[in-house]
């Protein structure tokens, strides 16, 4: 067997190509996961500088409610954020192209409002794609935002919102309007100290969130906060 020694130079030459191509593959790894978690991430809480927050209102049912709950936003001066089921806007077009009219954000939720976590990556590109397509059709604009049904994010449903270009959010404080309906309650969920710069407020048009959304309002307003669509502030 013959040994083949190399020069010095060439040795160095060596180590320098292997010690790039070691800091080249780490580069693209971490660029990798960077470009990944910067569009599928659940998004908790927006820009935690300034004295912003966001509304969020997820929205399958509650046609008799919207209205109210547009009034009551207009009359106070503030964006929100609608989250709109597919079939729901299938089914009230017009209530739909109000909510945009009104200038607040329209994002997707799905289509017919399943547990994505029981989904496949497939069936939840397949239940984004057929609300996105409905959406963009009723009001003429893609959403660029996704609340998962049950706030469900598992890998298949943050796969399939990154394939089709959605940003996940979720929320930083949850009135959980769906099961609780005293007024008092809900205000008291979205008070005090645990509202941050850069909250997310969760709610569903309920009549009691209706009843509690101008004291809501008026607490985040008081505290300094100007409300506004979840584009401004994630």
């Amino acid at each position: 067997m013959k040994i083949v020694y190399m020069k010095k130079g060439q040795l160095k030459i060596l180590v320098v190509a292997l010690a790039v191509l070691v800091l080249a593959v780490i580069l693209w790894m971490v660029v990798g996961q960077m470009t990944q978690s910067t569009l599928a991430e659940p998004i908790y809480r927006g820009d935690e500088e300034g004295q912003k927050a966001a509304i969020t209102i997820n929205v399958d049912w509650g046609e008799d409610i919207i209205g109210g709950m547009l009034e009551v936003l207009e009359e106070k001066g503030v964006k929100a954020t609608f989250f709109v089921t597919g079939r729901f806007a299938e089914e009230n077009p017009e209530i739909v192209q109000m909510i945009a009219e009104k200038g607040h954000e329209i994002g997707n939720h799905g289509y017919g409002h399943p547990h994505p976590d029981q989904l496949s990556v497939e069936g939840n590109e397949e239940d984004i794609l057929k609300a996105e397509e409905i959406l963009t059709e009723v009001t003429g604009v893609k959403p660029e935002y996704f609340a998962p049904p049950y706030g469900e994010h598992g890998e298949n449903v943050l796969k399939a919102a990154e394939n089709n270009d959605y940003k996940v959010v979720m929320w930083t404080l949850d009135t959980i309007d769906w099961r609780d309906s005293d007024v008092d309650v809900l205000v008291e969920r979205v008070s005090g100290e645990k509202v941050v710069p850069g909250a997310i407020v969760l709610m569903h048009p309920k009549s009691h969130t209706l009843e509690a959304l101008p004291l809501i309002i008026d607490n985040l307003q008081q505290k300094g906060y100007t409300l506004v669509g979840i584009s401004e502030i994630a």
